[in-house]
């Protein structure tokens, strides 16, 4: 039994596949094959159920996998412990970040962070929320940079900055004329949001009350994955769109003129660092926080905000 053996268990478990095992271990798929067996041989039981598609862990085989999964983290473990010991800051650090934080933080940080931190390489996608507390729990990620949303027991937010939402309105709308508004002032019909699947989406839901089963408008209903494509809609077609505050830093002086701050206490909400309770990037997790931290606008941590966090 070796570490290898364990590391293709695992990467099996994850894909439900053999071939995209190996590609993800970077072996060829036969090799994959033989070492399992050889794994399964040696404890005498059957790890996988060949059988069924997509392959799936037997009942004992779920208890290897997951007894695989302590045994790496622990191996792991010893790398951070002797690289904390030397004071070394290297390594990759796996990123997923939500669409509706990404435009808007990335660019603030990502090349100062390099330049401090020449040794760690960053490797980032976007992602919806959903889907990265999936890749976290897989392994295939090391962090995310969410809005605070998670309630999962097996995974801890570590808080960034909180940022407050404003609406974007058009000329055409009677909330033009209003200095501050509240969200009862919102017509669902006159609002355009992000499409299913961000949580951004579901704290307008909430800011607004709005159900699910809204209706907005009667002839036509569109749902953007883009802040700056919503914000592009109310200029074109009217009505009001809500932004969070990093984005509304980054508007021109005649794009400030259509945003109205709600009335306190202001909705806002809260942006996180998501790990694994269990990572152990622990060094180069807190060297992202503190990056992130001292490179973005200084007023996005004003800390006299009456806010709400939605």
């Amino acid at each position: 039994m070796n570490i290898q053996q364990l590391e293709y268990i695992v990467a099996v478990d994850n894909y439900r596949h053999f071939v995209q095992a190996a590609e993800h271990c970077n072996v060829t798929q036969p090799t994959l094959s033989m070492m399992i067996r050889k794994l399964e041989e040696e404890l005498a039981v059957k790890i996988f159920d060949r059988t069924k598609q997509p392959i799936v862990p037997t009942g004992i085989g779920r208890e290897i996998i997951d007894q695989a999964k302590t045994i790496l983290r622990e191996a792991s473990r010893m790398n951070e412990i002797a690289k904390h010991f030397n004071g070394d800051l290297s390594g990759e650090l796996r990123i997923g970040i939500i669409p509706t934080i990404a435009p808007y933080l990335l660019p603030h940080f990502v090349n100062p962070f390099i330049s401090h931190y020449p040794d760690i390489k960053l490797h980032v996608s976007e992602m919806i929320t959903e889907r990265i507390i999936s890749e976290l729990k897989l392994g295939n990620l090391d962090v995310g940079i969410i809005a605070s949303l998670s309630e999962e027991s097996s995974l801890q937010e570590i808080p960034l900055y909180k940022e407050r939402f404003y609406a974007y309105v058009s000329e055409n709308t009677d909330l033009y004329a209003k200095k501050y508004i509240l969200p009862a002032d919102i017509e669902p019909n006159e609002l355009w949001l992000l499409e299913e699947g961000h949580c951004f989406r579901t704290q307008i839901q909430r800011l607004c009350e709005l159900s699910r089963n809204s209706q907005f408008g009667s002839s036509f209903s569109y749902r953007s994955g883009s802040i700056e494509t919503l914000i592009r809609m109310v200029e074109k077609n009217g009505g009001i769109t809500i932004l969070p505050e990093m984005a509304v830093m980054e508007l021109s002086d005649v794009r400030k003129k259509h945003i109205r701050s709600f009335q306190f206490p202001e909705p806002a909400r809260e942006v996180c660092l998501l790990v694994n309770r269990e990572q152990m990037k622990t060094r180069l997790i807190d060297a992202l926080k503190t990056g992130i931290t001292a490179y973005l606008p200084q007023e996005i941590f004003e800390t006299n905000k009456e806010i709400r966090i939605l």
